[in-house]
């Protein structure tokens, strides 16, 4: 299993006098980044099965804008990705088949601590998204399993991945993993 975490664009401000905060919707510069990451999102993930997204507004609008990269996929919610529990967005993604590419769209820090899990890492606080970022994870023994991370990118590098005339194929490591060939990661 593939497993593409994305975290929500950037939506109004908490506290917003009249919004609640699982109605808070994307900005329009927020709208418009995550359009432009989006499209560069499609050029280096191949396919996605199915996308999985938090109930919450701007996790749906940042799902539905994703879809469009993919074949426009029908975004199924998830009350797990608005939790705060990664064993339970583990099992959801258990009902899929563990060869599938399953988008999950999200929020921090619960993003942050689901990569750690399924890496394996203790530090989920040096795992955190930024609004619009994305993660492509693999998981060859299915969910449960520990992985390996095949790329981790803030949203300013996917919106460049849109623009670009040439992307650059994943490059075999030395450890039998890949390295995207896009230059060094603030």
């Amino acid at each position: 299993m593939k497993v593409l975490l994305l975290r929500q664009a950037p939506a109004v401000a908490r506290g917003t006098s009249g919004v609640r905060d699982v109605e808070r919707p994307l900005t329009k510069k927020g709208k418009a980044g995550f359009t432009l990451a989006a499209r560069g999102l499609g050029r280096i993930v191949r396919r996605v099965d199915a996308i999985m997204t938090s109930p919450r507004t701007r996790a749906r609008d940042t799902a539905a804008i994703a879809a469009g990269e993919f074949m426009d996929l029908e975004p199924v919610s998830e009350p797990a990705l608005a939790g705060d529990r990664a064993d339970s967005i583990v099992a959801a993604l258990e009902r899929h088949p563990h060869n599938a590419t399953i988008a999950l769209v999200g929020h921090e820090p619960l993003l942050g601590a689901l990569l750690a899990r399924m890496v394996g890492s203790p530090n989920a606080d040096r795992l955190a998204f930024r609004r619009g970022g994305a993660a492509l994870v693999d998981l060859p023994n299915g969910p449960a399993s520990t992985g390996r991370l095949v790329w981790f990118l803030p949203p300013r590098v996917l919106r460049a991945l849109a623009s670009s005339p040439q992307v650059v194929p994943p490059v075999p490591t030395g450890n039998g993993g890949a390295a995207a060939a896009l230059g060094p990661l603030p």
